[in-house]
């Protein structure tokens, strides 16, 4: 109830329709990996996947952010499902992570990190590439978070009726023996190109 509530609300205020351009929605094991520019790309990334998929798709969300208060955690844990991690790292940070993968469950990742304020992701981080070795059989799919970083912008109280969309492009094949920079410029790459593939 309170996430279709969710849902409606960031739809009505931005709008999110959902463009599967180069795979489509499946229940499979799957790392969605997208760029970052708002407050707002968990939300609706998460209400563009299919209402009977989401309870396996988990948000990754900054555990200084999303768990700092009592109203942010409900939202992130209790509507969400998200996995909360601290980003300022540590041996086991992507522990959460890969025991949702472990499940056959979906993740939701931003690999920049953190928010930017450019059209384009910034560099991917290494958790991206970590996870990808670690579980092969969870499916790589790019997303593009369309006007996001305007309708949202860093230090906005209330969005800005702009409309977005969230694009899901074809799934990333790994390359054997492939290294991590390599990896981590191609999977940035793929959502480069849903952006420009307009």
């Amino acid at each position: 109830m309170i996430g279709a509530l969710v849902v409606g609300l960031a739809r009505f205020l931005v709008g999110g329709r959902p463009e599967w351009v180069g795979s489509l929605p499946s229940g499979r094991s799957r790392i969605y990996f997208a760029n970052h520019g708002s407050h707002l790309d968990t939300v609706l990334l998460w209400a563009a996947i299919p209402e009977h998929y989401r309870p396996r798709t988990h948000p990754v969300a900054a555990a200084d952010y999303w768990g700092r208060n009592r109203l942010t955690r409900f939202i992130s844990l209790g509507v969400l499902g998200s996995v909360l991690v601290d980003r300022r790292g540590g041996a086991d940070v992507l522990a959460p992570l890969e025991a949702e993968l472990a499940k056959g469950h979906s993740l939701i990742l931003f690999p920049e990190g953190t928010r930017g304020a450019e059209r384009l992701p910034g560099p991917f981080k290494s958790g991206l590439y970590r996870l990808a070795q670690a579980y092969p059989q969870a499916e790589l799919i790019p997303v593009y978070l369309e006007n996001l970083s305007r309708a949202f912008p860093r230090g906005a109280f209330l969005p800005v009726p702009i409309s977005c969309r969230v694009r899901f492009g074809a799934p990333l094949e790994r390359i054997e023996n492939e290294d991590k920079d390599t990896f981590l410029e191609r999977a940035r790459g793929a959502v480069v190109a849903l952006a420009e593939d307009r």
